[in-house]
């Protein structure tokens, strides 16, 4: 907070670094703490009684216990579609709404979910080392991949971003199917009840549902024995929806063939058995990652935060609260 700026608007507290393009028009508009709460617990506790909203990224975590410490608290909006760090039955309790940015990540991340899905089944970062190395030169032709056109893809989740990943794999000629909590009324794709059931089924695994106690480890070692050796994991989702040590081991024994990951367990910390191995193709959770979907992101987290001021109603309330 800069010295000598007027408290009339309303002060709110970042508890994640925020981009610029999100961070400066909120300082324009509203008082900032950046970070208050782990940088200066003292100063924090001098301005926790004023504070009336709480803005994050994905990862951020909005516990019960910071919340007691905001008695006047309002709102979260969260710059993310993911939401699993907010003590959302606390925010309700409280009747403190929670918001995030669906719909404007869908494209970017059904795009590096097939990104992946091709990079690791083509070994195209394996290639372009590869060559990189002379090894072409010296050694010849590198052995063959794994063709995907035509092959049978399972979707772990078909939401808004699960649907657009499917119509994309439509256009590589790929029998679809999925597993969520229920069958989607209208959908043509094949349902099945569970994440083993269809892993069995198919030849590429994509998981996109949400993160949170209800599908940690979801995908666990029985789910990939099903996936079987000629199969592939990608997740786009949350690290904590796949048990990664079982992953690890499934990988390196061939219980699976390969893996394209995005997110990871302990991000930013990515296990080293994973580095060692070929047949996984690793990025640093960038599936949202363009400027242009950053800044929509960053747009619709401050136009939740201006409608709540206002008295309008929310852009994108989290389902809990709609």
């Amino acid at each position: 907070m800069t010295p000598g700026v007027a408290l009339s608007r309303p002060a709110i507290l970042a508890v994640s670094k925020l981009p610029p393009f999100l961070l400066e028009p909120l300082q324009t508009a509203y008082v900032v703490h950046e970070r208050l709460h782990e940088t200066d617990p003292a100063a924090f506790a001098k301005a926790a009684s004023g504070i009336r909203a709480v803005v994050g990224g994905g990862e951020s975590k909005v516990s019960r216990t910071l919340m007691d410490q905001l008695p006047v608290l309002e709102m979260v909006s969260i710059f993310g579609v993911g939401y699993d760090g907010v003590d959302v039955a606390t925010a309700l309790e409280r009747r403190i709404p929670v918001t995030h940015t669906p719909g404007v990540l869908n494209d970017e991340v059904a795009d590096l979910a097939i990104g992946l899905m091709l990079s690791v089944a083509r070994c195209i970062p394996q290639a372009d080392r590869y060559v990189r190395a002379g090894r072409w030169a010296r050694e010849g032709a590198m052995p063959l991949s794994r063709k995907v056109s035509g092959a049978r893809l399972g979707i772990v989740g078909l939401g808004r971003i699960g649907q657009a990943i499917a119509s994309r794999a439509e256009a590589f000629g790929m029998s679809i199917a999925y597993t969520a909590r229920n069958a989607k009324p209208g959908v043509a794709y094949s349902f099945f009840p569970t994440a083993q059931a269809l892993a069995a089924q198919v030849d590429f695994l994509i998981v996109i549902t949400p993160g949170g106690a209800g599908t940690r480890h979801l995908i666990n070692a029985e789910v990939l024995q099903a996936l079987g050796s000629g199969g592939y994991l990608i997740n786009v989702a949350r690290g904590s929806v796949v048990d990664e040590a079982a992953l690890v081991q499934a990988l390196q024994q061939g219980v699976i063939a390969g893996a394209g990951l995005d997110v990871f367990e302990k991000e930013p910390h990515v296990p080293e058995a994973l580095w060692a191995l070929d047949n996984v193709v690793l990025t640093p959770h960038i599936a949202s990652g363009t400027r242009q979907t950053r800044q929509a992101m960053a747009d619709l987290a401050a136009a939740n935060l201006a409608a709540h001021f206002a008295g309008r109603p929310l852009l994108s309330p989290v389902p809990e609260w709609a």
